[in-house]
């Protein structure tokens, strides 16, 4: 059996959870969430908790038991906490600002950058060479975090881009005249 799919997601006094169809949604104090469940998996909620069964051990079926576990999980968190990442801009002159529901981007390029900041997002820009994205759903805000670092990622001489907070980045030497 899945060792990540057997374990029940408990669900906290303040977050209900209902499925209808194959519809799984979550609601808590900072908001809504919906899930297709895929068919082959089935769900039971009953006293706080969320169990997931599968019908066979064939490795689909394992495989969407743990993936179905792992998402229900996640709206559950996203739910009462939220996800955040933040980024770091490294280079000189490179900077960001949120104007409205736009992020407006410098990145040493002829022209700045606008990201459209999606639905559910939330980045503020506390200084101007960091970025915090926050959100209830945890595709979105990690989507929105790989989206914004594309942009302009680090390079391995300098380390001027983008960058992960805590993300190493690996320095290459430059060419040496002997």
């Amino acid at each position: 059996m899945s060792r990540i799919g057997k374990k029940p997601v408990v669900l906290p006094s303040n977050v209900k959870a209902s499925f209808a169809g194959q519809t799984m949604t979550i609601q808590g104090p900072k908001g809504k969430l919906e899930q297709l469940i895929h068919p082959r998996m089935k769900v039971k909620i009953e006293s706080g908790q969320i169990i997931i069964e599968r019908p066979t051990s064939i490795n689909t079926d394992r495989a969407l038991h743990g993936l179905m576990r792992s998402l229900i999980q996640n709206m559950v968190v996203g739910v009462t906490e939220g996800y955040k990442k933040e980024l770091e801009i490294e280079g000189v002159g490179y900077k960001a600002a949120v104007k409205g529901r736009v992020l407006n981007l410098a990145l040493g390029f002829t022209h700045p950058i606008d990201y459209h900041i999606p639905d559910g997002i939330e980045i503020l820009c506390p200084k101007p060479t960091l970025i915090t994205i926050t959100g209830m759903d945890k595709q979105k805000v990690g989507q929105a975090a790989a989206e914004i670092r594309s942009y302009h990622k680090p390079e391995p001489y300098k380390g001027k881009g983008i960058h992960y907070i805590g993300e190493y980045i690996r320095r290459k030497q430059g060419k040496t005249v002997g």
